[in-house]
């Protein structure tokens, strides 16, 4: 089999070809591009001929997966798969694999890091510092005490309720159907115009899908307390980006955002 790396992983030339090692002894071919790119030609170019693909968390059109009929596997180094074009791939059989759960606590930290940066204004200090300047204006905010709103409570939001809970923080939320995990953290589950109205902090973490894209829109932002935070360390589109910019431009809000934006995708 043609086996193809279409970007690089983060990973040493040494550990690709360490790991790629048993399949090059079993007969297959194996290509590394350590380069990234979202020119369709270009992908097309790489996978030309290949029986698998690996991905990370860049674009896979179905431009590129229809043009190679000998595609029978796509092997995705990140959680989600909304980047793929999944009808493309069942229309040739084509299976996909996905690894989910190996940044949980990652992500859920980094959603915690985001809310205390927002309240802190950890950055903004920061930045002031290194102009020389004081701190006026920049007064923080304890996150204890505050409610926080967990919008989807899957793995991800279910650490991210337990951290926050550890910082003394009352925890309600949104999600399609509810679980033990969240429960048992003392979560509420509310209607999603009571999360969005009574929490403090607002952190998303739902999947990319039909029902989720668009979720936070220009109604839900415009519910949210003055001054309250959104945390989005989901994926773009579930946040309506143009009613975002308003709020932030009114400061309305404050967010911290963790989205790679493709805008041929809209993501």
């Amino acid at each position: 089999m043609k086996i193809v790396l279409m970007e690089p992983l983060g990973v040493s030339r040494d550990t690709l070809e360490r790991l790629s090692g048993s399949l090059t002894a079993q007969g297959h071919t194996f290509t590394a591009y350590d380069t990234f790119s979202t020119d369709v030609e270009e992908l097309k170019r790489r996978s030309s001929g290949a029986d698998v693909l690996m991905i990370a968390n860049h674009p896979l059109p179905g431009e590129v997966i229809k043009a190679d009929p000998a595609l029978k596997f796509i092997s995705v180094a990140f959680v989600g798969i909304d980047h793929v074009d999944v009808e493309a791939c069942r229309a040739q059989h084509i299976r996909i694999s996905n690894t989910g759960g190996y940044c949980n606590d990652a992500v859920a930290e980094l959603a915690v890091g985001l809310t205390l940066d927002c309240l802190r204004n950890i950055s903004l200090c920061n930045d002031a510092v290194q102009a020389g300047k004081g701190k006026a204006g920049l007064q923080g905010h304890e996150l204890a005490g505050r409610t926080i709103g967990i919008i989807g409570t899957g793995a991800i939001g279910c650490r991210a309720a337990e951290i926050f809970k550890v910082f003394g923080c009352r925890l309600i939320g949104y999600s399609r159907s509810q679980k033990q995990a969240a429960l048992d953290l003392g979560l509420e589950y509310k209607d999603l115009d009571a999360v969005m109205q009574e929490a403090d902090i607002v952190s998303v973490h739902t999947p990319l899908t039909p029902q989720t894209r668009g979720l936070i829109g220009r109604k839900e932002i415009q519910e949210m307390k003055q001054g309250a935070v959104l945390i989005n360390t989901s994926r773009g589109p579930v946040v309506d980006t143009e009613a975002l910019a308003e709020a932030l431009k009114k400061e309305s809000i404050k967010a911290g955002i963790d989205v790679v934006c493709y805008p041929s995708r809209g993501q």
